[in-house]
Formats: C-alpha cells, sequence, structure tokens
C-alpha cells in the first residue's frame, strides 16, 4: 500500500517538482511557452470544415462546407451566416439549374439554421468590407441545406437592438446568440482555463469537488434548505466550501482548488444570484502574505490579453484607513475628490444625503483668506477650523462636506456622497471612473467582531466563525473582544469586493471558545470541524474569488446576470422556466411536508388538486 502510494505521488508531484527548482528567469520561460498554444480546431468532429468567421484571401479558391444562422439576407442575392465565431457573405445562386439551393436559401426565415457548401472567392472591386474580418471574401454557394426553421422571433437578435432583462430572461437561448453574451461566456471560459493551468499545473494545486448537501452552517447568510426523506431531517445548500477545505488541509491535501458553486437564500438583492461561482483557494502553512502573492500572480496570469496588464504587488490599506478615507470598506480608488463642483451640486448632495439616509450634511467653502464659508462656521472655535484645514490639506477652492454622528455610520454617508459627486461630475461629461482602468486594492485588518444590529450588546463574526485573530490582539478575546483585528483581508476591484479570505483557526480550544463564549453558537453543530482540529491540523488559510462579479468587471457588464448563462431574475426566478415552481401534495408526501397557504389563497388551494409550492 504504501508502495503504491508513493508512485502515485511522485506521478502527480513531478511535474510541479521541477519548477519549484526553476530559476526565476527559467520559470518566466516556462510561464511564457505554457501559454503559448497550438490554435484550437474548431471543425474537428462535426459536418463542416470552416468556421464562419475564419476564413480569409488565403482561403481563396477552396471548396468549404459552413453551418450556422441566417443573420440577414438582402435583396435575395446575398445573406450573411452567422456561427459563434464569426460571419460571413454567402452569394444566393441566381441560375436556374441552381433553382432549389435559391428556394432553401431565399424562402428559409431570418435565424434558421443552414448548411451550406461553396467556393472561397474574392468580393468584386469596391464591394469590400473593411469592417468585417471576412470582408475580402464570400462564398460561392453550390449546395444548401435547411437544418431547421426559425419561427418568428420575439426579439431581433442583434446587439445594438434594445430589450428588457425579462424578455431576454425569458428566451435566454436566444440572447446567448448575441456577440456581447458569447464574447463575455468565451471570456469566462479562458480566464477560468488560465486559473486552471496556474494553480494546478504551475503550483500544485488539487481540484476537488466538495459536496452539494450538507448541513446548516452558524452564521453568515441564510441557507437554502432542503427536505431528505427523514422525518424533521433537512440538509442546507452551503454558502460556500469553507468546512470542507479546511478538512481538506487536516487531510493533508496541502493546497485546494475549485471553481465551487454556492448558494445564498439572500431574498431580492438587484445584483445578486441565489447561486454564484467562486474561484475557491485553501492552502497549509501559508500566511496572509503568501496568499496574497498566489493570487496577485494568478490574475496576472490569466489576465486576458485584450486588457492592459495587471501590476502587481497591489496596494494594501487597513479597514480603518479605508473607512476613514473613503467611508467603505471597499472604495474606489481609481479617482480623488479634487474637482470642481458647482452651488446646485452640493444643494443636489444634501438632499441625497437627507433623503436615504436622513443625515445633515453641511459643506466647507475655502476662500482666498483662509476664511470658512459655511454654516458651521460659527459653531466651530478658529483652533478647530485650523486643526481641520490642516489635517485635510484644505487648499483654496476646496469644498469639504461635513457630517456628525456615530463614527461608522458618519463615514458610511460620507463614502456614499463620494460616489454621489461622481456621478454628478461624469453626468457632466469628466471621466473619473474609466472603465478600462483596473484598480486592484487588499483591504486588510478587519475586526474579527461585530455589534449584532439587532443587538448591539452581542457579537457576530465580521467575516466568518473560523477566522483567526490577530496574533498581536489575542489576549484582547477574553477581555475586549470587539477590539480585536482579524487576519481577514479582502481583494477589491473598482470599488467592488471580488474576493475575501483569512487564516483560519486551526487550535481547537480556540476555536470553541470563540463559538460557544462569544458568539453563543451551538458548538455541536460544529463536532465534526472542531474534532478534526483535534488531530493535528496544519496552519492554514485561503481565498475565495467571486468569478461572477470578476468577470462582470472584466467585460464591462452592466450586471451579473449578463456573464452568467443562465442567471436568476433579482427576485431569484427564472423566468425562463418559471422556476421555482409548484409540486403536488403525492410528491411532497415521502418529505412529510405540508404547506401552509397564506389566508388570501384559500381559493387557490380548494380550486384543485393544486400543486403545492415549497418555497412558499
Amino acid at each position: 500500500m504504501l508502495c503504491w502510494l508513493n508512485r502515485l505521488h511522485g506521478a502527480l508531484s513531478a511535474p510541479t517538482g521541477r519548477i519549484a527548482h526553476l530559476r526565476p528567469s527559467s520559470l518566466r520561460r516556462r510561464l511564457a511557452l505554457s501559454s503559448q498554444r497550438r490554435i484550437p480546431e474548431f471543425s474537428s468532429f462535426v459536418a463542416r470544415t470552416n468556421t464562419c468567421g475564419e476564413l480569409r484571401s488565403s482561403h481563396l479558391g477552396q471548396e468549404v462546407t459552413l453551418c450556422g444562422w441566417i443573420q440577414y439576407r438582402r435583396q435575395n442575392v446575398f445573406l450573411v451566416l452567422r456561427d459563434s465565431h464569426g460571419l460571413i457573405q454567402v452569394v444566393i445562386p441566381q441560375d436556374e439549374s441552381a433553382a432549389s439551393v435559391k428556394k432553401i436559401l431565399c424562402e428559409a426565415p431570418v435565424e434558421s439554421v443552414v448548411r451550406v457548401s461553396g467556393t472561397v472567392i474574392s468580393r468584386p472591386p469596391g464591394q469590400e468590407n473593411p469592417k468585417m474580418p471576412t470582408g475580402e471574401i464570400e462564398i460561392k454557394v453550390k449546395t444548401a441545406e435547411l437544418l431547421n426553421s426559425c419561427k418568428k422571433l420575439p426579439f431581433e437578435i442583434k446587439d445594438f437592438v434594445k430589450k428588457t432583462e425579462a424578455l431576454r430572461l425569458q428566451y435566454r437561448y436566444l440572447d446567448l446568440r448575441s456577440f456581447q453574451m458569447q464574447y463575455n461566456l468565451r471570456l469566462r471560459s479562458q480566464m477560468v482555463m488560465k486559473m486552471r493551468e496556474y494553480l494546478c499545473n504551475l503550483h500544485g494545486f488539487v481540484d476537488v469537488e466538495t459536496p452539494t448537501l450538507f448541513k446548516r452552517t452558524p452564521g453568515g447568510a441564510k441557507e437554502f434548505v432542503i427536505p431528505s426523506r427523514e422525518p424533521g431531517k433537512f440538509y442546507c445548500l452551503p454558502q460556500s466550501p469553507q468546512q470542507f477545505k479546511q478538512l481538506l488541509m487536516v487531510g493533508g491535501l496541502d493546497r485546494y482548488f475549485q471553481v465551487a458553486r454556492c448558494y445564498r437564500d439572500e431574498g431580492s438583492r438587484p445584483d445578486r444570484q441565489p447561486e454564484f461561482t467562486q474561484i475557491d483557494i485553501e492552502m497549509s502553512f501559508v500566511d496572509q502574505t503568501g496568499i496574497q502573492s498566489l493570487i496577485e500572480g494568478l490574475l496576472q496570469y490569466s489576465w486576458p490579453s485584450d486588457k492592459d496588464p495587471v501590476v502587481v504587488p497591489f496596494p494594501s490599506m487597513t479597514f480603518a484607513e479605508a473607512l476613514a478615507s473613503y467611508g467603505t470598506d471597499k472604495p474606489d480608488t481609481r479617482f480623488g475628490m479634487k474637482k470642481y463642483l458647482k452651488r446646485k451640486d452640493i444643494e443636489s448632495i444634501r438632499k441625497f444625503a437627507a433623503d436615504h439616509f436622513n443625515q445633515e450634511v453641511l459643506p466647507i467653502f475655502l476662500k482666498a483668506n483662509r476664511n470658512w464659508n459655511s454654516p458651521v462656521a460659527k459653531s466651530i472655535m478658529e483652533e478647530q477650523r485650523s486643526g481641520l484645514t490642516r489635517l485635510m490639506e484644505i487648499q483654496e477652492d476646496d469644498v469639504v462636506l461635513l457630517t456628525a454622528g456615530e463614527h461608522k455610520k458618519a463615514c458610511s454617508v460620507l463614502g456614499k456622497l463620494r460616489l454621489e459627486c461622481a456621478d454628478l461630475l461624469e453626468a457632466r461629461g469628466l471621466v473619473l471612473r474609466d472603465p478600462a482602468l483596473f484598480s486592484f486594492l487588499w483591504v486588510v485588518d478587519f475586526p474579527l467582531f461585530l455589534p449584532k444590529e439587532e443587538k448591539p450588546e452581542k457579537l457576530e463574526s465580521a467575516h466568518h466563525p473560523f477566522t483567526a485573530p490577530h496574533p498581536s490582539d489575542v489576549q484582547l478575546l477574553y477581555s475586549e473582544p470587539e477590539k480585536v483585528r482579524s487576519q481577514h483581508y479582502d481583494l477589491v476591484l473598482n470599488g467592488n469586493e471580488i474576493g475575501g479570505g483569512s487564516i483560519r483557526i486551526h487550535d481547537a480550544e480556540l476555536q470553541r471558545y470563540i463559538l460557544a463564549e462569544l458568539l453563543k453558537e451551538d458548538v455541536k453543530l460544529l463536532s465534526h470541524l472542531l474534532q478534526a482540529l483535534e488531530f493535528g491540523a496544519p496552519p492554514h488559510g485561503g481565498i475565495a474569488l467571486g468569478l461572477d462579479r470578476l468577470i462582470c468587471l472584466v467585460t464591462g457588464a452592466p450586471s451579473i446576470r449578463d456573464v452568467i448563462a443562465f442567471p436568476k431574475s433579482f427576485r431569484g426566478h427564472d423566468l425562463m422556466s418559471n422556476a421555482p415552481d409548484s409540486l403536488p401534495p403525492e410528491e411532497l408526501k415521502p418529505y412529510h411536508i405540508q404547506v401552509s397557504w397564506p389566508a388570501d389563497s384559500e381559493a387557490k388551494k380548494s380550486s384543485l388538486n393544486q400543486p403545492y409550492c415549497p418555497e412558499s
């Protein structure tokens, strides 16, 4: 058994073992070589010779077979054929001998699927289309076959044609044909593949699938509940593979990675999904710096070639600094606020603060004589005004927004007003948040605990209950736990949190104390994890990158729903299939479930053997 295990370990670890001993120059050469791949063969195994987007003048005279959708037709003389790789013009034969071919291509509705065979020819002089990659050539068709006709479309398959999001989601299989959706999903696939290469091939990570059916986890977001056939017992869909990846470290896997599906029952959130994907990572014997360096290298390696390259290392900022300077723990560092605002803008900002946050905000204008032009000036002593001017480095013609209140709330309001100021300025044509600029930032030293909103005298985890305290603050756990910093780190991109992680607690007693004494959680729910930590758990830490959010930012998509093949609506519904759906009582019976209908649905209950809806 041991001999067999050694051989398996040697076979699996050999490639990464060699890479680990390369000199930096050699490693760079290996990375460059690994990124040079042969051109994929897109027409292997299928009934075509080429794709619509690949043919050029170099293919003149070749006999080809193409398959695709009819994009549009012009005067029954030309049609444009489209597949997932591009567009090409097809010449419809006009001679009598090809009447059957002409009939097929002229009568097939737009978006019908056809297969054509013919010869690659040059377009007549002056008819070239420089806007099309295939614009110098066209296909002289000899044979054609209608593979499937398309009925009348609910909307045109063109990016410039505006559709409501509800209609797009209802007919998602049509929306996926658009250029933008094709680009988004293919770029997502390419980035994930590069991430796999970097993690598994270059750094020895092991791709492990973890269970989808699990049990309730204390703290964190609300979980989806799944009934079982045992009366009164339920599974829960995991918010993340957090416990499993820690258990894999206890099991000696050393380096774990997964493109993980995660689930959170967060209700109606405009730009959240009940099911989402994250790049989940865990390592043994690592510290915060190691995790950050890994992620910087991962993003640099997987970054799309059509974007400006990622520059590492990323800057870092403490939670306290971010809150004090930007009013948020996920600041958009693409812009400062030394910009011009008009008087009417200030009034608009004050109204915004009052309407949205019930908070009074007072502007301060610094005049040339260094005096304050502000309604608050009389209420603040000269010494205090001078101190504030020095502290904020206020210059002539600067505008300062001042508010008062509990520190975190006041900072949060000012942070949102900073973004509102940016909206106002960009509406006038100023470019503050360049979508082509990617500004990464690490935010570190978060508090380990926060007061519960509904019961401020009690604590809850700021990240999750498995996050290790900062080494310098461990003793405060037993006296002033609210002051303890954590080894939690977030990665922010352009004002959006795209990743979060921490160094974990690997000591069973410390984990038990935090759960039972500080968070007042039932430790029985985590008895399996606590027990595992007692059997020689190594120090470990990890991170999860939100893949949907990351791809959304990279592509410039307006919503994460635009980078997911089959997303839910903002209410969590699948508008295409009408999920969640009803179930008849006989299908619920094995799960020992009865639905308690609201009072206003009595008519619905009695109208039929009505299906029962589990989410009611």
